[in-house]
Order: C-alpha cells, then structure tokens, then sequence
C-alpha cells in the first residue's frame, strides 16, 4: 500500500470501523481516540506522544510508513479478532503510561475516562 491508501485505511478503521464494531460488540473501548491511542502506542512502542508530537494534528500523519502500517495491520487484527486483542493491546498501552491494568475485564477505576486514562475533573487538587 501507498502512504495515502495506509493513512485512507487507518483514518477509515479509526474513524468508523473500529468505533462502530465496539459498540455493537460493547467492547472495552469504543471511542475513536482511544482506539488511536493504542494503535499508536503499539506502533511505535510506547506512548505515542513520546515519539510523536501531541501538538501536530493529526497524530496518525506522522508516524514514518512502517509505524503506520503497524498500526493499520493491528487495526485490521482488533477487527478480525474483537474484543479480546483489544483489551489486551490496551492493558499494554495503559501500562506504558503507568496505570494498572489488574482490574477484571469489564471494570474501570472511578477517576477512569472513557480510555481509562485518568479524567481530571474527577481527580482531586
């Protein structure tokens, strides 16, 4: 694939596809961000805003080719598979921003946002 079908075919599953099978299948993570998230994570190993800048957006034009086929293949398996990949790549993805992931499947902390990253409207100052 070409850099645009690659940066097409990832906006597509990110956007859409991905969001629109977690909420038929009510998967762990429905959002499209937090899809982003962890198929950025994951292509380029880490959080993805260490290697990549928060401030350009989108975050997704910058990864170099093979981080973003990375991350379309990973897309088109969390598709393939469901739900069990996704929770696992985002135990991974949390865990890399240092945030437990030894909660029961379907449990979330209560100063969780919707990507389990920590909502600051709920944490104290």
């Amino acid at each position: 694939m070409t850099r645009d079908q690659l940066s097409a075919r990832y906006r597509r599953l990110v956007d859409d596809e991905l969001p629109r099978r977690a909420r038929a299948g009510r998967w762990v993570v429905t959002g499209d961000h937090c899809s982003g998230r962890i198929l950025l994570d994951h292509a380029v190993g880490g959080r993805w805003y260490d290697v990549l800048d928060r401030r350009r957006s989108p975050a997704s034009a910058q990864p170099e080719d093979e981080q973003l086929a990375t991350a379309v293949a990973l897309a088109e398996r969390v598709l393939a598979d469901g739900d069990p990949v996704l929770r696992e790549l985002d135990a991974r993805s949390l865990a890399w921003r240092g945030r437990r992931t030894s909660l029961p499947p379907t449990t979330r902390p209560p100063a969780a946002g919707p990507c389990g990253e920590a909502d600051p409207s709920r944490l104290r100052t």
